[in-house]
């Protein structure tokens, strides 16, 4: 679990919508906790309420590319400096995947963690999947691993259920089809002087 720290950082509990045009079957909430601390590391919790119809795919260790195509937790960050950014998926159990743009869908390229995410799935926390309680998914990550100063971020979902149905969060959604990449979708703000 996320636990406050000396010199942490609570960037705050942020709950994401769902596409207009995705609705969700029986997921009702998806929020994501994010924190950082002076050793250079940021904590994520994604919880998913409720949790009976989520499907958790059965993924190997990452990095691993296509994450997306089923439940997916992710993150982006971006700079104010420029329009370079980098994106994090994660997936139950350890599967992950990252990768940088030059700019929007430009140039992308796998990036090279030092460190591989650290990731703690609900159901090793003694929730289960099944019945309709929430489901958390814990990553603890690296900040150090990409350049930039990360002043703006975008923390999004895919989430697929029993029956096939998909469904995309995030904090905010550009016009038309989802699209986690689009600049909207940076709605988390860090302030000027500070960093994620």
């Amino acid at each position: 679990m996320l636990r406050q720290a000396q010199h942490e950082r609570f960037w705050g509990e942020h709950t994401l919508s769902q596409h207009a045009d995705t609705p969700a079957k029986s997921v009702r909430s998806v929020t994501v906790d994010i924190r950082s601390s002076s050793r250079h590391s940021i904590g994520l919790r994604y919880r998913v309420t409720p949790a009976h119809d989520l499907v958790l795919p059965a993924w190997g260790a990452g990095p691993i590319d296509g994450l997306w195509r089923g439940t997916c937790f992710e993150m982006f960050v971006g700079s104010s400096s420029g329009p370079e950014y980098v994106e994090f998926n994660f997936a139950p159990y350890s599967g992950w995947a990252a990768y940088a743009f030059t700019a929007y869908r430009s140039e992308m390229r796998e990036l090279q963690l030092d460190r591989p995410p650290h990731m703690v799935d609900g159901r090793d926390e003694g929730q289960a999947v099944g019945y309709p309680a929430a489901y958390d998914f814990w990553v603890y990550l690296d900040r150090d691993s990409w350049p930039g100063d990360h002043s703006a971020v975008a923390l999004t979902t895919v989430i697929e259920e029993t029956d096939g149905t998909k469904s995309y969060w995030s904090l905010a959604h550009p016009p038309g089809a989802p699209d986690f990449h689009h600049p909207d979708c940076f709605a988390l703000h860090i302030p000027a002087g500070e960093s994620l």
